[in-house]
């Protein structure tokens, strides 16, 4: 399992890491970000992914 964490104080809800991580990160009705604390390793690809292409640089993977 990896686990993720999004700083919420930096996050806009611009929804890149939903395009990069369907499983893992999603907007809620109210177009704010919700997320999985923790994936599988699966997911590792596409949560680095994530992590690259948020403009807030708000996501990170906790080793």
């Amino acid at each position: 399992m990896i686990k993720i964490q999004v700083d919420m104080t930096l996050c806009q809800h611009y929804g890149q890491c939903v395009f990069e991580a369907p499983n893992v990160f999603h907007l809620n009705d109210d177009d704010k970000l919700e997320y999985l604390a923790e994936a599988d390793d699966s997911e590792r690809d596409n949560v680095e992914s994530a992590v690259d292409v948020c403009p807030m640089q708000a996501i990170r993977i906790v080793e």
